[in-house]
């Protein structure tokens, strides 16, 4: 092939992908796209949540008995249960009930998020195989925590985003 068509045909290449990458960014908005990270993350915490009250703060008999019996750390040289597992049971569950909300209005998004993600790494330690779902967990979490809430927040309506130190980090 001349090269003058080889040329020509990366050039054309390369200005349908632009067009592509172009549309790309007119749908998936920063905005958007981090609104649709706190919503996906804030869902299988809250329903876990959800699943754990019986009342207005009244927890259910199984979520008691999961912390007490069924849940265990799996540290080295264990597994470990959890300590005061009314305690842990009520605190884990109203936990699941207040970030997700926190996370989902945008409020001390960041905070929400890493407190989240720590949740996550609590459960991975109690149930270890369900890391492939886990690792999708961290990784929502590490993206809101990196790049905020964006402006469908009221993080940034209340003007809580630093925008000068995050515009350095960029």
């Amino acid at each position: 092939m001349p090269p003058q068509l080889v040329r020509n045909v990366w050039h054309a290449i390369r200005r349908v992908v632009q067009r592509v990458n172009a549309i790309i960014e007119l749908i998936a908005q920063p905005s958007f796209t981090q609104f649709v990270l706190r919503i996906a993350l804030a869902t299988p915490f809250w329903r876990s949540g959800i699943s754990k009250w019986a009342g207005f703060l009244q927890l259910n008999d199984v979520a008691v008995l999961l912390f007490s019996d069924e849940f265990k750390l799996h540290l080295p040289g264990g597994p470990y249960s959890f300590p005061a597992p009314e305690a842990t049971a009520f605190l884990v569950a109203s936990a699941e009930i207040l970030f997700p909300i926190l996370l989902v209005l945008g409020l001390v998004t960041r905070l929400a998020a890493s407190a989240l993600l720590v949740m996550t790494l609590v459960v991975e330690l109690t149930v270890p195989d369900g890391w492939p779902v886990h690792v999708t967990w961290a990784a929502m979490a590490l993206g809101i925590m990196a790049w905020g809430p964006e402006w469908l927040s009221l993080d940034h309506w209340f003007r809580f985003e630093q925008r000068e130190w995050s515009a350095e980090r960029q």
